[in-house]
């Protein structure tokens, strides 16, 4: 994958396929601690300890699809390879918890690719799911979470509606550039 995004709509797939009804994505930047964190947490179906201990090996994977299952493998990958951690927590019918830091300034990193359309993308995917994004930055945070956004519209106007993703995509781009200071 070229961009965290990806991981990102990678490893929320999985949470879907588990039927989170909650997916927290939290994002911190910090250029005077040079780390980049990324955490996903969900509350679906999580994970026996027998599965979780082989889940970042390749050839295992839930897909019926195909045998091979890049996603974690990869973004652990990506995360070592960058001076950074991963790790992975899951507990049967509670969910799980993935967590994985980059070093900021490291040559290798990966950019963190459009999270504007990340988002939009996931709540595309599934708008009954509660998605709380979370990015903070040195000096600022944001917070957008699909719940309160359905309080405000009323349950009659779906999330997913073309005019509500547009506009949640254009908010959380320009959230973004106010925390990053105009640099997205």
């Amino acid at each position: 994958m070229k961009e965290i995004s990806l991981n990102i709509l990678d490893v929320v797939g999985n949470s879907i396929k588990a039927k989170a009804k909650r997916i927290d994505i939290i994002l911190a930047e910090s250029v005077q601690r040079d780390v980049l964190e990324l955490t996903i947490k969900d509350d679906g179906c999580g994970m026996a300890p027998e599965f979780l201990a082989r889940v970042t090996d390749p050839f295992t994977t839930t897909r019926t699809t195909r045998r091979v299952g890049l996603g974690l493998p990869l973004l652990k990958m990506a995360a070592e390879g960058c001076n950074g951690t991963f790790s992975i927590e899951s507990t049967v019918n509670v969910g799980t918890c993935v967590f994985a830091t980059f070093q900021l300034s490291h040559l290798d990193r990966m950019p963190l690719g459009n999270m504007p359309e990340t988002i939009v993308t996931l709540i595309g995917a599934d708008d009954k799911i509660r998605y709380v994004y979370t990015h903070t930055t040195d000096t600022d945070t944001f917070v957008m979470d699909t719940k309160e956004i359905q309080d405000t519209l009323g349950e009659e106007i779906p999330l997913s509606a073309p005019e509500i993703l547009a506009w949640i995509k254009d908010f959380v781009k320009e959230n973004l550039e106010n925390i990053k200071g105009g640099n997205l």
